[in-house]
């Protein structure tokens, strides 16, 4: 579904990735281990068109993306779930879900309605808090919020940067098994996480970031049980 070829990014003269391929297969959960200032932001913002490469292919569905606008790869069917979760404070629950729907306007009324229906089924609390403003809900409700909003967009590859930042072990746990529900429903799913073990638990492949280079990658269960990233990651020697 979403593959990286050889890609280099940079700010200016500053080289950020440095060859990044990995890819994406229909169906999958697959996470984007690294620590800060590893390149994985850098890498979200290079599939959405934020930045452009300076070398190498960015493919979706068969498709080249890369040199496309940010607007016409989120119509094509990529969502994101930014860092630090970034909802609109000032708008309430409902409005924010519906800005999630922004891309849609022209789909029949009964396929968005639809959709709020299915993120009310995953966050019944958002539904009880649908009037109230999203900068008033606690953190763990805006990471919530978060997801909905980029879930109306009908997305078939969801994009999700840190979801666990922030938030206390328990609310992490929910997130993820939340995650992992979107994706039984048929959503696929890319999530940079620097919670190695969380993400990994859920996840079918992962790659290992450093520096701005792919150093490792694998399956979940073998990442988990590489010395690399038990010392890395888990604290182990």
């Amino acid at each position: 579904m979403l593959k990286l070829t050889d890609v280099d990014t940079h700010y200016g003269p500053l080289p950020v990735l440095k060859s990044v391929s990995l890819e994406v297969r229909v169906g999958e959960i697959v996470c984007l281990l690294g620590g800060n200032a590893s390149g994985k932001s850098t890498t979200m913002k290079t599939i959405l068109g934020v930045v452009r490469p300076t070398a190498g292919r960015v493919e979706f569905e068969g498709d080249r993306i890369d040199g496309l606008a940010t607007e016409v790869i989120a119509r094509r069917g990529i969502s994101l779930v930014p860092e630090a979760r970034r909802i609109f404070a000032r708008m309430t629950v409902w409005e924010n879900l519906s800005m999630g729907a922004f891309t849609r306007q022209k789909a029949p009324a009964g396929e968005v309605a639809q959709d709020f229906e299915r993120v009310w089924t995953l966050f019944p609390r958002l539904k009880e808090r649908q009037h109230q403003l999203g900068g008033t809900l606690s953190g763990g409700e805006q990471q919530m919020l978060a997801i909905g909003r980029a879930l109306m967009a009908r997305p078939r590859l969801l994009l999700m940067d840190e979801p666990s930042m922030g938030l206390a072990p328990v609310l992490v746990d929910q997130v993820f098994d939340i995650i992992r529900a979107i994706n039984g429903q048929g959503t696929t799913i890319l999530v940079v996480e620097q919670n190695a073990p969380v993400a990994l638990s859920i996840a079918t492949r992962g790659y290992v970031l450093q520096n701005g280079r792919i150093v490792i990658h694998d399956t979940a269960r073998i990442l988990l049980a590489t010395d690399y990233v038990r010392r890395a990651y888990l604290g182990e020697d």
